[in-house]
């Protein structure tokens, strides 16, 4: 229906929205009030395990706050004193060189304790190049080096005897077999492969040589022995050196860094996989002097132990010049080959070949 004269029925101001905006009024005031007591309260605010709470100035402090408190920080008068630890010292090693048999006889504890030893030594890799255990190593098998099928068992018993410490001797480069087979990885002469007294030599310089080598030390640490000793790891220090064939597989120039990265590999090596296990080194007593070996006192660095063929009366001056380059218990770091020694020092009796 059409309103008169324009007009419509007035209803009055609405109740509920007069009140909504009193309330809003209120909420607003106590936010503004909230907001001014967290800013007043800020610095009394105490933070603990039990969570935060208000401490005024009036109150009583907490007192296992206060008991809990850290303790200040020393001051200039109270020096913070690092204390370094001393190495601690290792055992003498007085090793008894064992022939092959003693390997499965099961007398091998009872010929070192007779002998007044320690330790057994054990030839696994002769300078004819036969090993004395099996290996998988494909120029192992490939030139019939290996000792019979189930010998590895036997070590392995062996080497778990309790009390017994083993160290396999391994002949390095000075290998009469192989090399004889594969003359592409020999030191050569102008006639053939070269000889040191009737014996041939791996070139340390070609990678495969250096595999060989390193794979039958591992070998060896797996069969469970405490130490694996490298020996004729060098170049041929005898014979008539001048025929060797120079070039490649023999550069005078690099005879020391070549030994260098292959003693670094092999102890990187032994140390990932057998960390427990010592590498050591037959070590010329000239070993400060220049000499066709390549072999010089750094390589110290990378060995638990330095064999040396020598008498009692070179031990100082070897300790000094070796205790250079990292010997830090040359009493028992450094062992002294050929014949019984001193009760407090590292010794072996071996015979010389």
């Amino acid at each position: 229906m059409r309103r008169q004269y324009g007009y419509h029925t007035y209803r009055g101001r609405s109740p509920l929205r007069s009140a909504l905006k009193a309330l809003i009024a209120v909420l607003a005031v106590l936010l503004v009030l909230s907001l001014a007591a967290v800013f007043v309260l800020q610095q009394y605010m105490v933070y603990s395990a039990d969570g935060a709470r208000v401490q005024l100035p009036w109150s009583n402090p907490d007192p296992v706050s206060t008991a809990e408190a850290p303790s200040p920080s020393p001051t200039s008068s109270e020096p913070l004193v690092v204390v370094t630890p001393e190495p601690a010292a290792q055992e003498p090693i007085h090793a008894i060189s064992l022939p092959e048999s003693a390997l499965t006889d099961g007398a091998a504890l009872q010929e070192v304790e007779a002998a007044g030893g320690s330790a057994a030594l054990f030839d696994m890799k002769t300078d004819e190049g036969t090993l004395a255990f099996t290996s998988a190593q494909a120029l192992a098998v490939e030139t019939g080096v290996n000792a019979p099928e189930g010998r590895n068992a036997a070590i392995q018993a062996l080497n778990e005897t309790e009390g017994l410490y083993t160290v396999a001797r391994v002949s390095c480069f000075r290998d009469n077999t192989v090399p004889r087979t594969h003359p592409e990885l020999a030191l050569r002469s102008s006639i053939g492969n070269w000889r040191d007294d009737g014996y041939r030599w791996f070139s340390p310089a070609y990678p495969e040589a250096r595999s060989y080598i390193t794979g039958i030390c591992l070998e060896l640490a797996g069969l469970g022995f405490d130490e694996i000793l490298l020996d004729w790891a060098c170049y041929p220090v005898s014979g008539k050196i001048n025929l060797i064939v120079q070039g490649e597989a023999y550069d005078p120039a690099t005879l020391s860094q070549t030994l260098s990265d292959f003693y670094a590999q092999l102890q990187s090596d032994l140390e990932a996989l057998y960390p427990e296990v010592k590498l050591s080194a037959v070590l010329p007593a000239e070993v400060g002097q220049e000499s066709s070996s390549g072999q010089t006192p750094a390589l110290a660095e990378y060995l638990d132990r330095v064999w040396v063929w020598t008498d009692a009366q070179a031990r100082p001056a070897l300790t000094a010049l070796l205790s250079q380059y990292g010997l830090e218990d040359p009493d028992s770091q450094l062992v002294l080959l050929g014949a019984a020694g001193q009760a407090a020092k590292s010794w072996a009796v071996w015979p010389a070949a």
